[in-house]
């Protein structure tokens, strides 16, 4: 398959590894000259870790998104949720045809909607959108030109908003592994991130700016009192899920689905001991400073929406509302400027069955 691969920070980079070794015809685009020009240098992705070591080489490594895209079948953008709408408005001035479906890899929290709205501000239908509920890789970029991957989803949730099973079958054939969900909803509501970083974001504050992070996240962070306020704000997650008619497990469960959590965890209500015992994320440093993604991702395009969806589905998240307001103050910020609010997702005044028609339209 012919396949655009749209950003080049870890996720994408990652995601260029599986897909050449899978034998893809794979074009490689980021918007910045200085993020790919390491990569053109080596003529591909270093990678180390889970999927093996070696050089991916794709077939072009490209800064010209119309390049990027021509001839190929199918997009996959591999970039922060917080540039799903940039990418949307930029793949419909770039022409992307309503026919070729893009994966959003991942999606988080109300991902596709965002994206389709945005697209569809150009004048044009939408296409079919992918949303997988998180990334399928837990990886960092250590080095310019490469990626180690320290992990890869087992099992991972996606929907499609139109399309169905006809584009979540492509999705599947280039990302093995899949768990297709009745809805985008459901997808958004099992985003893992959503719940597992704003705990300690914000609990953890003053250690993120005392030591610019030098403390691992999910061990030394993961005390009990941040556990027990993690557990809280599933239990919100898990009310809000029921409301849109889905039963979703909890967040240990869908860890030890995607292999963050290990496989022979059987007290899946002790946050604390399964988290900190995760081999896939257990030496990640915490974020160096206010401005890391856990606070720009997963307030304003994790929380937020999360709320949102909350709201018109009449569920309290008291919990949840407590750590967006607390984050707001502590980075100074006002999320729901260029957040992913109801009216950036095209659910802005609608009723709970409306949103559900909406998500369940073929």
């Amino acid at each position: 398959m012919k396949v655009a691969v749209l950003g080049a920070g870890a996720g994408g980079a990652a995601s260029v590894a599986e897909l050449v070794q899978a034998g893809h015809d794979v074009h490689f685009w980021a918007r910045s000259a200085e993020t790919i020009e390491p990569h053109i240098k080596l003529g591909g992705v270093a990678h180390e870790g889970k999927l093996g070591e070696g050089i991916a080489r794709p077939a072009l490594i490209t800064t010209d998104l119309k390049a990027a895209i021509a001839g190929v079948d199918v997009a996959v953008v591999a970039l922060p949720t917080f540039s799903h709408s940039p990418i949307a408005a930029a793949l419909a001035a770039a022409d992307w045809p309503s026919s070729s479906p893009v994966i959003l890899n991942p999606g988080h929290t109300g991902g596709a909607l965002e994206f389709a709205q945005t697209f569809t501000r150009s004048g044009r239908a939408a296409p079919a959108v992918v949303e997988f509920s998180t990334l399928t890789y837990v990886a960092r970029k250590y080095r310019p030109d490469g990626v180690t991957v320290s992990g890869r989803a087992k099992r991972l949730k996606a929907a499609a908003l139109k399309g169905g099973a006809e584009v979540l079958e492509i999705a599947g054939k280039l990302f093995p592994g899949l768990d297709p969900v009745a809805d985008v909803i459901a997808s958004d509501l099992s985003n893992v991130n959503m719940v597992l970083h704003p705990p300690g974001a914000v609990l953890a504050a003053a250690w993120v700016e005392a030591t610019g992070g030098d403390f691992t996240f999910y061990v030394d962070a993961m005390t009990p009192g941040v556990a027990r306020v993690m557990k809280q704000l599933d239990e919100e997650r898990l009310a809000v899920a029921s409301a849109f008619g889905h039963d979703l497990p909890n967040l240990i469960e869908e860890m030890k689905r995607l292999g963050t959590v290990e496989a022979d965890v059987t007290d899946t209500s002790d946050y604390r001991a399964a988290i900190a015992g995760g081999e896939a994320n257990k030496r990640i440093k915490g974020p160096d400073s206010l401005e890391y993604r856990y606070y720009k991702e997963d307030f304003g395009h994790g929380l937020l929406p999360f709320l949102e969806f909350a709201r018109i589905a009449g569920v309290e998240t008291p919990v949840a509302h407590s750590l967006y307001s607390l984050a707001q103050i502590a980075v100074g910020a006002n999320y729901r400027e260029g957040g992913r609010t109801a009216e950036a997702m095209g659910i802005a005044g609608m009723s709970k069955d409306q949103v559900i028609e909406k998500v369940r339209a073929k």
